[in-house]
């Protein structure tokens, strides 16, 4: 096993004094990529508190949430700190199970956007159709905001989403959103 004389503390990507009523940095989380065969999800329904037998492009919500992104792709998100025990939870659930699990915990950064004009916030730079009939509550899938590549979580109908992207590209993305805002009362 790898020994860490020293770890590094991880910086914030975004000044959570930057805030506004509609965008806001989420507090920091764990984060793993998940990929197995879709079968063993199935089998196995869900694991340390994760669901993941779930359609592709939804994601189960609550304190851990999950996402589908693809047949054999998983995002999991957990309160910051709780690494080493999903670790475990999930080595014991799937065992010898063919499966990888990356902490992705220091390459996230996760932004909320919410309020009456959310959809159209991200639409100033995402090409998906938000309407609540082609992503309703509880959808998650891969897209882009201008040029930044991110995860985009429909977790509610407040409206509520979550932007899930690369720590680099964080104050791209909340900046790009701040613009979108000065169209709307959210900015």
């Amino acid at each position: 096993m790898l020994e860490i004389a020293k770890e590094a503390a991880r910086a914030a990507a975004l000044d959570p004094d930057a805030a506004t009523p509609a965008i806001a940095p989420m507090p920091p989380a764990t984060r793993f990529a998940l990929r197995m065969r879709p079968e063993t999800a199935t089998e196995i329904g869900s694991v340390a508190g994760f669901q993941l037998d779930l359609p592709i492009n939804r994601a189960s919500l609550g304190p851990r949430l999950a996402a589908r992104l693809g047949p054999n792709e998983w995002l999991l998100i957990a309160e910051d700190g709780e690494t080493e025990a999903i670790e475990a939870e999930i080595a014991s659930a799937l065992g010898e199970r063919f499966h990888a699990l990356v902490d992705i915990s220091h390459r996230n950064v996760g932004l909320s956007v919410r309020g009456a004009q959310a959809a159209d916030m991200l639409n100033a730079g995402c090409p998906l159709d938000l309407s609540t009939d082609a992503l309703p509550a509880g959808s998650a899938t891969r897209t882009l905001l201008g040029k930044a590549e991110i995860v985009l979580i429909h977790e509610d109908d407040a409206p509520t989403y979550r932007v899930e992207c690369w720590r680099s590209f964080a104050p791209y993305v909340h900046g790009f959103l701040q613009e979108a805002a000065r169209d709307f009362d959210g900015g």
